[in-house]
């Protein structure tokens, strides 16, 4: 079960590992999971205005993220409701992360599962998977317009880091966090 801050479960009804409640539970993606990670993940991003064309084709590239990636997944019903690629052995997809560091990267959770605890769930698996790889430290990159996400990441214990702020490509701006484990 992987619990909540205030009162050890997240949602209604959790029975066993990797439970988030209401009948959704974290695990490994599947190649059967791609479709839906990729449609969720585009649909979020460019849907909020999180992501401009040039980066729809990363988004969409479930696959190429499974290689170097873990792709953890909500799913309920056999439909993804959350996702997160967490990288924590370095990798195209840990810019940001030295040695003995990990990093997740595009954490969505559908819109009509918002507010149920999936995005906490995904992240406090990430900084359990990167602690069990021998990771020291989790940092993360959001916009700033991901005002939600900021709240999330400050409420599970991550702090601001601007001296590692940056920028992938001209026009995008990337705020830097970062939780020890």
């Amino acid at each position: 079960m992987i619990p909540d801050a205030d009162d050890g479960c997240v949602g209604d009804g959790c029975v066993g590992d990797g439970c988030v409640g209401d009948g959704c539970v974290l695990r490994d993606a599947e190649p059967a999971d791609y479709d839906g990670i990729r449609q969720l993940t585009v649909g979020v991003y460019v849907d909020e205005g999180y992501a401009g064309p040039d980066y729809v084709a990363t988004l969409a590239d479930v696959a190429g993220r499974a290689e170097s990636t873990e792709l953890i997944v909500a799913v309920t019903a056999d439909v993804v409701v959350g996702a997160v690629a967490l990288a924590a052995r370095g990798g195209p997809y840990a810019e940001l992360a030295g040695p003995t560091e990990a990093v997740f990267r595009m954490l969505v959770v559908s819109p009509g599962w918002r507010g149920r605890g999936v995005a906490t769930a995904l992240v406090r698996e990430c900084l359990r998977r990167a602690t069990a790889a021998g990771c020291r430290r989790m940092v993360i990159s959001t916009e700033p317009e991901m005002t939600p996400a900021h709240r999330l990441y400050d409420r599970l214990g991550f702090l601001r880091c601007p001296d590692r702020d940056w920028s992938p490509v001209d026009g995008v701006h990337l705020l830097a966090y970062a939780k020890e484990l």
